[in-house]
Parts: C-alpha cells; sequence; structure tokens
C-alpha cells in the first residue's frame, strides 16, 4: 500500500487561500493546477468548490502520491494528474477557465517561471483567472526577514531557487497576454496573486467567466 506523502503547510494554508478562490473561481468550472505536489490542495478544492472540474498536474515522480490521495477519495471532480513538466511542454491540449499553482514559482529556476507563464497564456480561456500562491518579493525588497532567511535556505539547497519579485512576474504575465487583476495577503508572509486573461484568446469565454 503506497503511503500518502503529506506537506504540513497545507493543512495551514488551504482554508485562506479557499476564501480566496471561492471568489475568485466562483464563475469557472475548470480549472488546471500546475504542480499539484501531494494533491492534499486538489482533494480539498475539489471538494469545497463542488462545480469546479479540477485538473492535477505534476512531473511523473510525483503523480503515485497524488493517485494515492485520489485513490481514497470519492470525489468524481478532481482528475487524476496530467505528466506536467513546464519546461518540458509548450502547449497542452485542452484549455481552462482558471489556472492554480501553490509554492511553485521560488522552486523553479526563473526560466521554468517563464515557461509557466507561457503555458498558462496559452491554454486559458479569454477573461480566465491565474492565481499563484506563495511568498513573493515587492520592489526587490523581501516582505519579512522570515522570508529573507527562506531565500538564502532555498539558494543554498539549489542556486537556481529564490523568492520571485512580482515586477518581473507582472512582466511575465503582460508578455503572456495576463493583466495584474489582484493582489491578496495571506498568511506567514504570503500572497496570493491573480491576473485575468486579456479578451484576445485562443480559447473561447464561458459565459459569465
Amino acid at each position: 500500500m503506497t503511503r500518502k506523502p503529506e506537506a504540513p503547510a497545507t493543512d495551514r494554508n488551504r482554508d485562506a487561500i479557499l476564501e480566496v478562490l471561492r471568489v475568485e473561481f466562483a464563475q469557472s468550472r475548470s480549472v488546471l493546477e500546475i504542480g499539484s505536489g501531494t494533491g492534499q490542495h486538489a482533494l480539498y478544492f475539489g471538494r469545497e468548490m463542488p462545480w469546479l472540474e479540477w485538473q492535477t498536474s505534476d512531473r511523473l515522480e510525483n503523480h503515485e502520491g497524488i493517485n494515492s490521495w485520489l485513490a481514497d477519495s470519492s470525489l468524481e471532480n478532481v482528475c487524476r494528474p496530467l505528466n506536467l513538466d513546464v519546461e518540458l511542454v509548450d502547449d497542452l491540449p485542452e484549455s481552462y477557465d482558471a489556472v492554480f499553482s501553490a509554492n511553485t514559482a521560488h522552486i523553479m529556476s526563473f526560466a521554468a517561471v517563464q515557461c509557466m507563464f507561457r503555458i498558462v497564456g496559452r491554454c486559458i480561456f479569454s477573461g480566465g483567472r491565474f492565481c499563484l500562491y506563495g511568498p513573493f518579493n515587492l520592489d526587490g525588497k523581501f516582505t519579512s526577514d522570515s522570508n529573507k532567511a527562506f531565500d538564502e535556505s532555498l539558494k543554498a539547497r539549489d542556486p537556481l531557487m529564490g523568492i520571485r519579485d512580482l515586477d518581473a512576474l507582472h512582466r511575465l504575465a503582460t508578455e503572456n497576454g495576463l493583466t495584474h487583476a489582484r493582489s491578496y495577503a495571506m498568511p506567514a508572509n504570503n500572497m496570493l496573486i491573480v491576473w485575468r486573461r486579456d479578451e484576445t484568446s485562443r480559447g473561447t469565454q464561458h459565459d459569465g467567466a
């Protein structure tokens, strides 16, 4: 029997994230999660927002853990993971009303972050939202001493990791047809940033999206 992986931070941040997603995804019907990790967020949000079809995704080595959580769930609106490495995939076969990703930008290289924004810009319907959760820098500065220490620990593991500056992410968003809509302050010096897909999209906007 596969032991289900656990990310303790999920239980601490999921309710704060859910409060925002209930608003931002109220008119959405399909969501792609980039970097589902353990799969815990997907199950919790899928259960609490049953109107959504939640598509998990991650690199192949994380699929077993995600599937082990799904196997113990009766949820029909949370889908088994897509094999998605943002640096290896240029486009996806499906489009979505929204994209969600949590705690991914700082553990990717910046080149991979660029790839993630390019994928989002290509797979999201017109008017759809991209919600990105995690720690971010503002105007090139850390927002707390704890985030500075966290950034140092990340770079000690891999020099390509690190907390990203929001100005750089906003530039990536603009380059890929996304406009900054809202920023939410979250617990533990995190933020949830929302970008909206411009009306010129490869997809077709759903009613009310």
